[in-house]
Formats: C-alpha cells, sequence, structure tokens
C-alpha cells in the first residue's frame, strides 16, 4: 500500500541522506514537494535539486549541502499531516530555535517561509519546519 503522505516520506528521505552524508537522494516527483523545495534551496539548507523523467514516473533529485563537511540542514520535521492538519495565524506562527530555523506555511498567497507570511500578515497551514 502506497503512503498518501508524500511530505513526510519527502523530509524522511532528506534526513535519512543527511544523516549518512550523501550528495544526493531522489524522491517522487509531486508539485507540492518542487515547490517545498524551491524555498528550502532559497534559505540556503540544499545546493539544488532537479526533476528527472524517468519512463513514466517523475524523481526529484535533491543534491544535499555540507559546509567544511558539517551537515548544512541539522534538523527537518514534518508538522501537517493528512490527518491532523495544524493551522496558525498570522501573529501565532512558530519561530523555528528563535528565527534560526525556517518554518513553510501553506497560506492563501502560496507557499511562503514563517517570515515572509508574518511581513504579508497572513497564515495557513503549517507544512514543516526546517533547521
Amino acid at each position: 500500500m502506497a503512503s498518501v503522505d508524500t511530505i513526510s516520506n519527502m523530509l524522511t528521505s532528506i534526513r535519512n541522506a543527511n544523516k549518512a552524508l550523501k550528495e544526493q537522494t531522489d524522491i517522487p516527483y509531486s508539485w507540492l514537494s518542487y515547490e517545498i523545495l524551491k524555498i528550502i534551496q532559497k534559505e540556503g539548507y540544499i545546493k539544488n535539486f532537479k526533476r528527472i523523467d524517468d519512463r513514466k514516473k517523475g524523481v526529484i533529485r535533491i543534491y544535499l549541502k555540507y559546509i567544511n563537511k558539517e551537515r548544512a540542514i541539522s534538523g527537518i520535521k514534518s508538522v501537517s499531516t493528512p490527518g491532523f492538519r495544524i493551522y496558525k495565524g498570522a501573529k501565532e506562527l512558530p519561530r523555528v530555535l528563535e528565527g534560526y530555523g525556517v518554518s513553510i506555511i501553506s497560506t492563501s498567497k502560496g507557499l511562503l517561509t514563517d517570515k515572509d507570511a508574518r511581513k504579508q500578515n497572513v497564515g495557513g497551514e503549517v507544512i514543516c519546519n526546517i533547521w
């Protein structure tokens, strides 16, 4: 039986590859995963990622980032799940490690970091935290 929570699967794949000091990892393609990876790359936690068409199935290859052989990602955690969604207002958005980490929020204006969502005064579903 296939898993429904593609976001948690993606985050687990990144977490496991990061702990094993792998240079890259592959995950199944989904639009939401691709958009989340754009934010993670913009924030400087991964080097790069690209979509690879492997026959009919799409795959995203993620290139992990290490600084002086130290992991750029200390931790990554899924917050909302398909069975238990977590919504927060603009004033209630979480601060990950007092602002050193990033929370990714699904808002009416698209996917935003917690800092951008506060600036635009919008709340939404808390997808994941990364630090």
